[in-house]
């Protein structure tokens, strides 16, 4: 019988103390993805025993591209806490992290509670506001290795991320451009089209896949959406600002 909390404490501790484990389908524990989604529900509990509180969730894989190059016909997901959240404008430090990479991504803002299968334009109308979004992620896997139950066990490599200002959910989200940079040097340009062709797809696919799991996304809970573009390794002292049209901008800093 595979033992959920101990393999849970294992990535937990590896979150919490930013140090490598080895992959988990390399070390004993070949997971279902059903067995994934049960360590990263343990893991998360530890955290809201810590005093953590949930505040939403991510999606991971929402591209296309990516879900071709892993082998994968469904997006994965993870959970958002308040202790993840940096200030717009405000500094992390690469000592809290392992692998840490930026993507640029949307994030929505819930109304209303969420749960089951819902088209894209459903999904939005439980929106409040939707803004640009930086996602900070961090594979605890020794080398960025990893197959897909050991990613989802590891809270789909959730981390940190930093949220811009809020506009309204009128705003068409379909195709904006956005270009991420380095110091005022663009790293990576694309659109939010990237993000399975429209961001309230992926939103919707959040309903869809918390629901499996007998959950729902709660009012005031912020979804990401998914990488827009491909992720980038962070570096000391770097400053990382994403523009995306019609939304505007958002920014933090890397301590040196």
């Amino acid at each position: 019988m595979t033992d959920i909390p101990h393999i849970a404490e294992i990535v937990d501790t590896a979150a919490h103390d930013a140090t490598e484990i080895s992959q988990l389908s390399l070390s004993g524990y070949d997971l279902t993805p059903q067995q994934a989604y049960d360590v990263q529900a343990e893991s998360i509990d530890r955290r809201m025993k810590r005093g953590e509180t949930l505040i939403g969730v991510k999606m991971g894989m929402t591209s296309r591209a990516k879900m071709i190059q892993m082998g994968l016909d469904e997006m994965m997901w993870g959970r958002l806490t308040d202790k993840m959240l940096v200030e717009d404008g405000g500094e992390i430090d690469l000592k809290d992290y392992v692998h840490p990479r930026v993507e640029p991504e949307i994030a929505f803002l819930m109304k209303q509670d969420l749960s089951g299968k819902v088209s894209p334009l459903q999904a939005v109308e439980a929106v409040s506001a939707i803004a640009p979004a930086i996602e900070i992620i961090d594979s605890r896997y020794k080398d960025f290795k990893f197959n897909v139950p050991d990613v989802i066990a590891d809270n789909t490599s959730s981390s940190s991320l930093v949220v811009g200002p809020w506009a309204k959910p009128d705003i068409n989200i379909a195709n904006l451009g956005m270009v991420m940079e380095f110091d005022g040097k663009a790293v990576e340009i694309g659109s939010s089209a990237a993000i399975l062709g429209h961001p309230a797809r992926a939103l919707a696919g959040a309903s869809r896949l918390v629901a499996e799991q007998g959950l729902s996304l709660k009012a005031g809970w912020i979804v990401m959406a998914g990488g827009a573009t491909a992720a980038v390794a962070l570096k000391p002292g770097v400053q990382v600002r994403l523009s995306v049209a019609q939304l505007g901008r958002v920014n933090f800093s890397v301590l040196p």
